[in-house]
């Protein structure tokens, strides 16, 4: 084998890293902002001052009440997982979310759709799968379904975003991948459930809505290309 065919990977792997803060500069400018603010509340705040920090930004219901708007927009400035512990499911967790869904899906999405457009479907996912969310749990606290605790839990991090766009990114597999990617998007969060009752914990439906909210984006484009193509072999004939 020639020994050059063996390094073309490896060339083009190191091509495609070079080139992807330019082809994706908001996807990398938020990647850099994610692993600054991990390392700042990981290793340059005190244990008390980090858990008051990512109280604060929580998503909870009694932040929702509080102060919705710094709890919605800080909550997307962490990601709750690690870097570290390799062999752990919060690692598998990163992996999934800041590798795939933000990383890689995002960064697609915004070349495919531009920075706005991308940042939209992303931001909407964050906000509205947690707001929905709040929903189910509000209903879910009625038929005491949660614990009174769930209205204070520690809920903070990327994970809807990154579900959303990783559900819209079907649109970039071939359709033999479909399927498959779609068993793996809604069956990651089911993996690690923790059913108490009739629904599965709420972190579990927050990613389930998010799945459902990407999933409807990319029916949604699918739709409009569909009708694009279909007016311009009209004008055509």
């Amino acid at each position: 084998m020639n020994p050059q065919s063996l390094w073309a990977p490896l060339r083009g792997l190191v091509r495609a890293a070079g080139a992807y803060p330019r082809r994706s500069p908001l996807t990398f400018g938020y990647v850099c902002l994610l692993l600054v603010s991990h390392a700042w509340v990981t290793y340059g705040l005190s244990a008390e001052r980090a858990d008051a920090l990512l109280g604060y930004v929580s998503t909870n219901l009694g932040n929702l009440h509080d102060h919705p708007v710094p709890s919605l927009l800080g909550s997307a400035l962490f990601f709750d997982g690690t870097l570290t512990d390799v062999t752990s499911l919060g690692f598998v967790a990163t992996l999934i979310t800041l590798g795939l869904g933000v990383c890689c899906f995002l960064a697609w999405a915004e070349r495919r759709w531009g920075g706005a457009r991308a940042a939209a479907v992303f931001l909407g996912g964050h906000v509205a799968a947690t707001l929905l969310t709040a929903v189910v749990i509000t209903l879910a606290l009625r038929h005491a379904w949660y614990p009174a605790s769930v209205r204070q839990a520690t809920d903070y991090g990327i994970s809807y975003g990154a579900q959303t766009v990783l559900a819209a990114g079907i649109l970039a597999l071939p359709g033999w991948a479909r399927l498959p990617w779609v068993l793996f998007v809604l069956g990651w969060p089911l993996g690690g459930a923790d059913w108490t009752g009739p629904l599965p914990d709420f972190t579990t439906v927050g990613h389930l809505i998010a799945a459902a909210l990407g999933f409807a984006v990319a029916a949604a484009v699918a739709i409009r290309r569909r009708r694009g193509r279909n007016t311009g072999a009209g004008r055509v004939g």
